[in-house]
């Protein structure tokens, strides 16, 4: 099979030959419809793009950008939106595209979508019009692919997205409690892409428009594959086991005789796979590869397979662990694991963005509305971000639950300020009904912008999964200057009155830059700053890699010095997750005990969702830790599965909620805890109050005690749970 090997991994995205389709023109809206189409002057689309959003043409959105960046390689794009899978039909609405299609679950994973943490459906879409549920169906990519291979069979299909990019390997799956093949196998689709995926879409749509097959892209960063065998010439990192034992020299059976001539000391198991192989692969043991001098470009670690991890947790979490230590684009390795009798071929992270091209990216032609066929309907994701906006992507938090750093990686990837000065006030020009206030200025964090490592020869070297955890790294640069610096000069721009911060705040990141938190505290701040500790326990912060409360206390000190300083009164909201694995009954009373003694009430609380790839899920799965080296032997994790479990480490963050307190009140019961249990102010809920009655109740002609009560008597049971 041949291959394209020219590496086009940092090649500028907007430095590609224009397609000929070029002479078209932008389109006002990517067309939705053959009229569209028609309207254009066109015959058919280069490329469909399938997605399980409602199409906003707005940079917050997954689809708009995509097709907008292809646009912007002179391809002609068409969008089918939340199309009807229970037939090829609304599949075959803009016809065959002459290149491929292009497919996503949308902004969301579509499980997550569609089920809260209990597993209840979920009664409202934020991202379909007026919020109707069920327009998505469960595992979008593989419903659309599949649709799209039956309507068209020869066209190439390429999935990537959020929901793509999760399950790339063998990933546990929480809604069917079991582990599932890599979703490129159950998609039947030709290539999948991972992360932020304009390098590797723009590589893959120029080479396809060039005549190249898919087949022949095995070498493009960002992407994962399907191969038979591995390619000669490769030497395997061997890290299919747990428990490698010191060297054993085999005992020697007495009774046989070999010719010594015959003996043959190579490693390859594929030789026999591939007999015209020039050469043959080379193995080494996971704990051996340090040893040798090897060639990053022409080395891959072998995961276990999907058949071992999907019988063995322990292996599992081993994986895990394993692929996340190889996110660093600049020091990753190629991944590859078995799948019966197909490899997935899991090319290294692609290569970050660079300013302009961020800027190129952001500046496109974008018309920041949904498509005007939805007429008057409320699309509920637009109305929440349509005067937001996105100044950089990526995460080095690194934390255990969130998906973030899987999909976007590490390596934050920040706009210039002008390109961002520059949309706030497009912002102020075109949104309709723009009242003045940007309702947010972040990303996946609102403090993390042009945050980097200090040193380039570091930062390619570095396999750290967190750059704040345990503590902050003396390498990375922790100085808010450019963020400061930014909100100054949007909230100056004509027209704007107030800029807001809604994305949540890294506060142990903030601390190090008291002018940052006072400018944030004096003029970002509408009263309410959200902020997330997630626990106050060490026990489970651990398990998330987030930092102490004391952190926390900290801020919080920071904050309202600098709120009363601006003479206002302004409060922070935490927020807190339940059942993460690593967390007892025990470290849920003490968080309940502490929400208490600061006088938080929380209304919106969390429970953890076992998302498809996150660390955490690897420990809620296995019971063990990947954050250290995983044996059979090795930490073993607390969890929480039983629904019931989960709902009163729920409860406890709920103290307050009377509608919680029996269930609170055995849980303390159960765990010998019962001090906890009455009005004073260091227990957690009130006793249950006995009923107040005056004799016997009287009774019913059957004999039966009767409910009614006396005409004009006090009901206590209705008062017996007042606080």
């Amino acid at each position: 099979m041949s291959q394209i090997t020219t590496d086009h991994s940092t090649r500028h995205l907007f430095s590609y030959p224009k397609y000929w389709a070029e002479c078209y023109g932008t389109a006002p809206y990517l067309p939705m419809s053959r009229a569209e189409m028609d309207a254009l002057g066109w015959d058919s689309c280069d490329i469909i793009l399938v997605t399980g959003d409602a199409y906003v043409d707005h940079p917050s959105f997954g689809m708009a950008v995509i097709g907008r960046m292809l646009e912007s390689q002179g391809f002609r794009v068409g969008i089918i939106a939340q199309p009807d899978w229970h037939s090829t039909k609304a599949f075959k609405a803009l016809g065959e595209p002459n290149l491929f299609f292009g497919v996503t679950a949308g902004n969301m994973d579509s499980m997550i979508n569609a089920y809260t943490a209990d597993l209840r459906i979920r009664t409202d879409d934020a991202y379909t019009p007026d919020g109707v549920a069920g327009k998505r169906p469960d595992r979008a990519v593989i419903v659309y692919s599949q649709r799209c291979r039956e309507a068209y069979y020869k066209t190439p299909i390429v999935i990537g997205g959020i929901e793509a990019s999760l399950r790339r390997i063998a990933q546990y799956d929480y809604w069917s409690d079991k582990v599932r093949k890599s979703v490129l196998i159950d998609s039947n689709a030709d290539i999948l892409l991972y992360g932020n995926a304009e390098r590797a879409l723009v590589e893959v749509a120029h080479q396809i428009s060039a005549g190249h097959t898919i087949a022949e892209m095995t070498r493009i960063r960002g992407t994962a594959v399907l191969l038979d065998n591995v390619p000669a010439g490769w030497t395997e990192i061997d890290s299919t086991r747990i428990d490698w034992p010191s060297k054993i020299d085999a005992m020697p059976n007495p009774y046989e005789y070999k010719d010594p001539e015959s003996q043959s000391c190579a490693t390859d198991r594929n030789a026999d796979a591939d007999p015209q192989a020039a050469s043959p692969i080379r193995i080494i043991p996971m704990p051996l590869h340090r040893k040798n001098d090897l060639d990053k470009d022409t080395t891959y670690i072998r995961l276990p397979s999907y058949n071992k991890v999907k019988s063995d947790p322990a292996l599992y979490a081993h994986a895990s662990r394993v692929l996340h230590q190889e996110s660093n684009p600049h020091n990753a390795r190629v991944l590859v694991q078995k799948h019966d009798t197909k490899e997935i071929w899991i090319n290294e992270p692609p290569i970050p963005l660079e300013t302009d091209e961020m800027d190129g990216v952001f500046d496109l032609p974008y018309q920041r509305r949904p498509h005007p066929s939805y007429g008057d309907a409320k699309i509920p994701a637009y109305d929440m971000i349509k005067t937001s906006v996105n100044i950089m992507r990526g995460c080095f938090g690194g934390c255990t639950f969130c998906s973030i750093t899987e999909h976007e990686g590490r390596i934050i990837q920040s706009r210039s300020e002008e390109s961002i000065l520059k949309e706030v006030a497009l912002i102020r020009d075109q949104v309709p009904g723009f009242t003045g206030t940007i309702s947010d200025l972040g990303g996946p964090t609102a403090n993390m912008y042009r945050l980097n490592c200090k040193s380039e020869t570091i930062q390619k070297n570095c396999r750290r999964l967190s750059c704040v955890y345990p503590t902050i790294c003396q390498h990375l640069d922790t100085d808010h200057k450019h963020t400061t610096q930014l909100y100054r000069k949007a909230r100056m721009i004509p027209g704007i009155k107030r800029v807001a911060i809604a994305s949540g705040l890294r506060y142990d990141l903030a601390l190090r830059d008291p002018e940052y938190v006072e400018e944030l505290v004096t003029h970002h701040v509408g009263g309410y700053l959200k902020i997330a500790p997630e626990h106050s326990e060490e026990n489970t912060l651990s398990k998330m890699m987030k930092p102490s409360i004391s952190s926390y206390d900290e801020f919080k000190e920071m904050f309202d010095k600098f709120s009363k300083k601006a003479g206002k009164v302004q409060y922070l909201i935490p927020y807190f997750i339940a059942a993460h694995p690593g967390t007892e009954n025990s470290d849920m009373l003490s968080l309940g005990l502490w929400l208490k003694k600061n006088k938080f009430r929380p209304d919106q609380v969390q429970t953890f969702y076992p998302s498809p790839m996150a660390l955490a899920t690897a420990m809620y799965h296995s019971g063990r830790n990947p954050l250290k080296k995983v044996t059979y032997k090795s930490e073993k994790v607390s969890i929480v599965r039983q629904i019931e479990q989960r709902r009163i480490q729920k409860a406890f963050l709920r103290y307050h909620d009377e509608k919680n307190w029996p269930l609170l009140r055995q849980a303390l019961k159960d765990m010998g805890r019962e001090d906890m249990i009455g009005d004073g102010p260091h227990q957690l809920v009130p006793a249950e109050k006995k009923s107040a009655r005056h004799g016997p109740a009287p009774k019913r002609p059957g004999g039966k005690p009767s409910t009614a009560k006396p005409a004009g008597k006090f009901d206590a049971r209705k008062a017996r749970n007042r606080p």
